[in-house]
């Protein structure tokens, strides 16, 4: 199976790298899917979106992203988000008491967790 290098790093750190079979992320554009062998493409991820990463090993990597950019070019994907977490590091009880935060960046940050930690709202 065909294979490219993925990064996903954010501004505090590096989450994730390796070899990847596809990476799902979601744009201002709309939701992209990346297979090895893409054009190269510049987007802008939305925030409070859902990054999958299906890896070379069959695993699936989920992390909530609020912002940054998405860069595909012949050498791989870099995901460089201004703000991620990994769908393991998300503390559920917290994000769905943020749901109903007055403050609409919280919420949205809040709703992505879920999705990333696999508990819809």
């Amino acid at each position: 199976m065909a294979e490219m290098t993925v990064q996903l790093v954010a501004v505090e750190r590096r989450l994730w790298s390796g070899t990847a079979t596809s990476v799902v992320a979601q744009t201002f554009e709309g939701e992209i899917g990346i297979l090895p062998g893409h054009e190269p493409v510049l987007g802008q991820l939305v925030e409070g979106g859902v990054v999958r990463i299906r890896t070379a090993d069959g695993e699936l990597v989920t992390a909530a992203v609020h912002g940054g950019f998405l860069s595909v070019t012949g050498e791989g994907v870099s995901i460089l988000a201004e703000n991620a977490e990994l769908a393991g590091e998300i503390d559920v009880e917290r994000a769905r008491g943020n749901v109903g935060s007055d403050d609409e960046a919280e919420r949205v940050r809040a709703l992505a967790r879920l999705r990333a930690a696999g508990h819809a709202v």
